[in-house]
């Protein structure tokens, strides 16, 4: 069974199979997370681009949990230099993915804009989607409305998270055209 809790913005918490996996733990300075990041515990986290919204706390939890952390090749070798393992890095680009031992992670396409906290360059934006045994489930963070999201939602998702804050995002309307494109037994807001 996989337990999913929404801990603000776009930070979400999953546990499935045994692990606990974190979603862009912006914590500490989110004005509407209901934990601040000594409180979580994870065993992954996924990292979709590098702002500084998104980033968040990753830093900090990867350090002390020894959380292995998934996300763009370019961010990996950013979160490196900040003192994350080298060995609990996964950098990845748009396509690709990489099999966990609580499932499938699969970095998809965004459309949006990435740089670091520090203003250093960020790679490319990203979603993800997570095959795990018991659930299918799609996190479009950041990204605008686009077509091939047709694609990603082909094979059945059980939970698509979509941005809905306009501005940096895409908005309400553009998220329900993303609910058709993707066609989820469920959807979650965020942002």
């Amino acid at each position: 069974m996989t337990k999913i809790t929404w801990l603000g913005h776009n930070a979400w918490s999953l546990q499935t199979a045994g692990t606990t996996i974190l979603v862009d733990p912006f914590l500490n300075d989110s004005p509407t997370a209901p934990v601040k990041a000594e409180a979580v515990n994870a065993d992954y986290i996924l990292l979709s681009h590098g702002h500084s919204d998104h980033v968040g706390d990753t830093i900090s939890i990867a350090r002390r949990t020894g959380a292995k952390v998934i996300c763009n090749f370019e961010v990996s070798q950013w979160l490196a230099k900040k003192g994350v393992a080298e060995d609990k890095l996964v950098g990845m680009n748009p396509g690709g993915g990489t099999a966990q031992p609580f499932g499938h992670v699969k970095f998809t396409i965004a459309h949006h804009s990435s740089s670091m906290p520090d203003g250093s360059y960020g790679g490319v934006p990203g979603g993800f989607l997570l095959t795990l045994e018991d659930h299918r489930i799609y996190f479009a963070c950041d990204t605008a409305l686009f077509l091939d999201m047709k694609l990603i939602g082909a094979a059945g998702l059980d939970l698509a998270v979509l941005p809905i804050g306009d501005l940096y995002t895409m908005g309400p309307d553009d998220s329900i055209d993303a609910v058709k494109l993707l066609n989820p037994k469920r959807v979650a807001p965020c942002h």
